[in-house]
């Protein structure tokens, strides 16, 4: 009898565990890339340096889904951004500050999240496939640039990574976006400031409208955030932009305006670019893509000009080898900065910057 309660107990425990599993699932997930780049001029200096994180951040993450029934399933996402060169987590940053989510998902109702999670200027115009970067020059084609006045709080350079297209994520946020219907879907965020005695201080707020098909997609986005410190006047940064992508046979098109505001100092930018990608072979593939970037006079009404390029070879369905090389021209009396130059002498020393690049991605 003993025997046979044992048996029966480890047959239901394992029905148990069977019945979990098919209702509920744990994805472990991370991309790697690092390579060697030449850049021209630093501050009247090239350089040759290793650099990671550039054909995509180094990533390493997990996600899960459990089956609550009727349609509606319980998500999760914790994402660590870290440095391949040194082991090191980014600067400023800990274990899962890229970001860590939990939620509920409904194919009728839609999906809402809640924690430290994208805002609508990556979620929708970067993830919906219309930044030229992500077919050319990957990070160091995002926006940057002679617009060092810019002065954006919390930025490196002032001007780095200035639309938020390399994924800043927004603490302390709700996030819905609808189901999709006949291709339409629509998105909100609100991001809480968390200041004693005023709801609206520190928050944020981000919208998202978007269409796809099945070659064509566009998406629209806009996110206010508000930095404040106790004592100071508080500071709102604005972006909003549009987005489009097109894929026909081996080409793959998209095109995208974005802007900045910063309330602090009046400081605007816009830039408009397009690029194209092309598969020669399953294997091999290239892109390229053009920008131009301009500035109010708080920036001193600098503009820019931006090539950028990519040549990538697939070693296999996770591995590949790339080229990559970008020129930047800014106008007159300005200084040239490529984003992800980030360092005390970053810019250059004068107009024009260039960067060659050889590098290896991998993906788990």
């Amino acid at each position: 009898m003993k025997k046979t309660h044992i048996a029966l107990a480890t047959l239901a425990g394992t029905f148990i565990a069977s019945a979990a599993h098919a209702q509920s699932s744990v994805t472990l997930f991370g991309m790697m890339d690092t390579g060697i780049t030449y850049v021209s001029n630093q501050s009247g200096k090239s350089n040759v340096k290793m650099d990671d994180g550039v054909n995509g951040p180094n990533l390493w993450g997990m996600r899960g889904s459990e089956d609550l029934g009727g349609g509606t399933k319980a998500i999760f996402e914790l994402v660590n951004q870290f440095q391949v060169d040194n082991g090191q987590f980014m600067p400023n940053s800990s274990l899962f500050t890229r970001t860590s989510l939990v939620g509920l998902v409904n194919d009728r109702l839609g999906k809402f999240t809640l924690g430290n999670q994208y805002d609508f200027m990556t979620d929708a115009l970067y993830f919906g496939g219309n930044d030229p970067a992500e077919i050319s020059g990957h990070f160091y084609d995002f926006r940057a640039g002679p617009f060092q006045k810019l002065d954006l709080p919390s930025n490196p350079t002032g001007a780095f990574d200035w639309d938020r297209m390399a994924g800043v994520a927004v603490a302390s946020s709700v996030k819905y976006v609808t189901p999709i219907f006949n291709g339409l879907s629509a998105g909100a965020m609100y991001g809480f400031g968390g200041v004693t005695g005023s709801i609206g201080a520190g928050n944020s707020t981000s919208f998202a409208l978007n269409y796809a098909a099945a070659s064509f997609g566009a998406n629209a986005a806009f996110t206010n955030i508000k930095y404040y410190t106790a004592g100071s006047p508080q500071v709102s940064v604005r972006n909003w932009g549009v987005g489009a992508h097109y894929k026909f046979g081996a080409w793959y098109t998209n095109s995208l305006f974005t802007t900045v505001h910063n309330s602090a100092n009046g400081g605007s930018v816009y830039q408009g670019s397009a690029g194209a990608h092309y598969n020669f072979t399953p294997a091999l593939s290239a892109g390229a893509s053009y920008m131009y970037m301009k500035g109010n006079s708080v920036v001193d009404n600098n503009h820019a000009h931006q090539v950028a390029g990519i040549v990538d070879y697939a070693l296999s369905k996770r591995t590949s080898v790339y080229v990559l090389g970008l020129y930047q021209r800014a106008s007159s009396g300005g200084l040239a900065q490529i984003n992800g130059m980030n360092s005390a002498d970053g810019a250059s020393s004068g107009a024009t910057q260039a960067i060659a690049r050889v590098g290896l991605h991998t993906r788990f």
